[in-house]
């Protein structure tokens, strides 16, 4: 079965994606349109080798250098007509690729150089999301793209991002997240933001354990209460080689706390050492509430197709694991619970009922 699995029929599945970054996604020729007008300077202004510098740029297998690269991408989202074609393009590159449900997020606090303030900012990336939606549908494709926003961990603006965020809550953002290096700036450098948004009964991820251990994994959840984890791959450090759960770990598992899982980043940063490398198998085999996700799509020349290609490729997955990846990221998205089942019962199943029969 593992055989008859084409790229092809992989784009044409519904997928959810749960962590994807809106400043690590642009399509190359738009950051060579935009860096044109504001002046902004590039490595290259072909646009394919433009691709490939982010990618080449990425692959240093530090996380600190991988952030790097997104000071080209940042520089030429500082207007709102940028911010409007940016994220209008993204839901349109993720509904190509079979993508029925996003959560796609960006940081506000970065996109302040030229004047906008923060409402701004996120005014005009929803309204670009809604613009893509609606072109996607004229199209024939579906997609819900829901906003988390997210506080840089290195800042001290988590609080003012965090009421933004529950500001906007009734009009397409629908979570929070703070990013950035893990080493130095723990979660619970944050927890007033934290806290405020627990009494307002918002959701909210937390990046932990991708370039830092079981600490930061601990802290984001027992400390500030996070509802997922951004990546959170090095819980693997509290597996037993023979497969035994320490308390960390099984409690992770047992709570069914989802993890973003992001293989080819996770590559890309040092996380492990290769895609045949990554615990991603060995979590999904101890049952962990596993999900697949792109991260940064251009820094990582990726797509969900792509990730559950390789998916496939390395461990020999079917539909049934692909499915099952999928429901698992449906399950743990911040929309409403009947929206998440209508998706689930409506287009998710039916689909690879089909596959499977």
């Amino acid at each position: 079965m593992v055989a008859t699995i084409r790229y092809e029929d992989i784009v044409k599945v519904p997928k959810a994606l749960l962590h994807d970054h809106l400043d690590g996604g642009l399509r190359p020729a738009t950051i060579v349109d935009l860096a044109a007008e504001v002046g902004h300077e590039l490595p290259t202004t072909d646009p394919e080798a433009l691709g490939r510098w982010f990618a080449d740029a990425a692959d240093s297998g530090s996380l600190e250098r991988y952030l790097e690269t997104f000071a080209h991408t940042v520089a030429v989202m500082q207007t709102a007509p940028a911010l409007r074609r940016v994220a209008r393009e993204c839901a349109l590159d993720l509904a190509a690729d079979g993508v029925v449900y996003a959560e796609v997020r960006f940081a506000p606090e970065q996109h302040l150089e030229r004047d906008l303030s923060l409402d701004e900012v996120v005014e005009a990336v929803l309204a670009g999301f809604a613009e893509g939606t609606a072109q996607a549908v004229e199209a024939g494709l579906t997609i819900r793209v829901g906003t988390l926003l997210t506080a840089m961990r290195h800042a001290a603006r988590s609080q003012e991002i965090a009421e933004l965020a529950v500001r906007h809550r009734d009009v397409g953002v629908v979570g929070f997240d703070i990013a950035g290096a893990e080493a130095g700036f723990p979660p619970t450098r944050h927890l007033d933001a934290f806290e405020y948004l627990q009494r307002e009964n918002f959701h909210f991820t937390i990046h932990a354990g991708e370039a830092f251990g079981l600490p930061s994994i601990w802290q984001a959840i027992q400390w500030c209460g996070a509802d997922r984890l951004g990546h959170g791959v090095r819980i693997v450090d509290d597996v037993a080689p023979d497969g035994s759960l320490g308390r960390l770990a099984a409690y992770v598992r047992d709570k069914r706390i989802p993890l973003e899982l992001c293989p080819s980043s996770n590559v890309q940063t040092g996380a492990v050492d290769s895609i045949a490398d990554h615990p991603i198998g060995l979590l999904r085999d101890l049952r962990f509430r596993v999900t697949v996700n792109t991260d940064n799509r251009l820094m990582s020349g990726t797509s969900m197709s792509r990730e559950m290609s390789l998916l496939v490729e390395t461990f020999g997955y079917g539909w049934k694991e692909l499915q099952w990846f999928t429901i698992n990221a449906m399950k743990s998205a911040f929309i409403p619970f009947d929206e998440r089942l209508r998706i689930i019962d409506d287009v998710i199943k039916p689909a690879y009922a089909k596959l499977l029969a």
